[in-house]
């Protein structure tokens, strides 16, 4: 009697031990939390700081939130540019680790000269820019699209700054340098002032831009302007 007792109580030990192991690989995993890799929400801001990277082996650049005395806030895409591209390469990241794609730019032959799609992560274009050469002649001219939602037009506002510009580039060995007296860029649609970019004097090349609508994908906003630093010697 105490025999099968025995051996009944070790055998329900046993199976009480097997369901607790069984329970316990059943149990569901937990959520993993959100990672960095997801793409901050830089729509809600209007205002940032572009600031490039000295780099030997590439254009490098980080995008923030402008505070409002104007400087660096938080960190919100860094970028890269592919040296020796011909046509402009540049990919926007999420973050400093560089494994997600934000957006990204290149150029294509276009009855223009070259238009940059702006792309994001699988592909998809959400929007292009190209310089309108006729029109930069005297003042460098950018023309903005959006698809389905607004056509900017964007062309440096001082003449004075534009016209030095202009004899820059035709000074021996001068187009290969960056040129580097600050400007303001005006973003306008029938008019309408609804952005900006302004190049900041300093020892570092640093831009603040300025975003009036709330439409404008930040994205593109972002894509462009490092454009304009990314181009300018190409």
């Amino acid at each position: 009697m105490d025999s099968t007792g025995a051996e009944s109580s070790a055998g329900t030990g046993a199976e009480n031990g097997k369901a607790a192991v069984s329970f316990t690989k059943a149990a569901p995993a937990p959520t993993p939390a959100p990672t960095t890799e997801e793409a901050p929400d830089i729509q809600s801001h209007d205002t940032f700081v572009i600031k490039k990277k000295l780099s030997l082996m590439a254009g490098e650049y980080v995008v923030s939130v402008a505070r409002p005395d104007g400087t660096e806030g938080e960190p919100v895409a860094y970028a890269r540019e592919k040296r020796l591209s011909l046509r402009g390469q540049v990919t926007v990241y999420t973050d400093a680790s560089r494994k997600s794609v934000l957006a990204a730019f290149k150029g294509r032959d276009h009855e223009v000269g070259y238009m940059y799609d702006v792309r994001d992560a699988s592909g998809q274009s959400f929007g292009s820019f190209y310089e309108d050469a006729g029109a930069s002649f005297l003042r460098r001219t950018w023309q903005v699209r959006q698809p389905g939602t607004m056509k900017l037009t964007g062309r440096e506002r001082s003449r004075v700054v534009a016209f030095v510009r202009f004899v820059w580039e035709f000074v021996p060995y001068l187009e290969y340098v960056p040129f580097i007296w600050p400007y303001r860029f005006k973003y306008t649609e029938s008019g309408k002032p609804l952005m900006t970019v302004t190049k900041k004097l300093g020892l570092h090349t640093r831009y603040v831009l300025e975003i009036l609508a709330p439409d404008i994908d930040r994205r593109l906003a972002i894509a462009h302007t490092l454009a304009l630093d990314a181009l300018e010697v190409d």
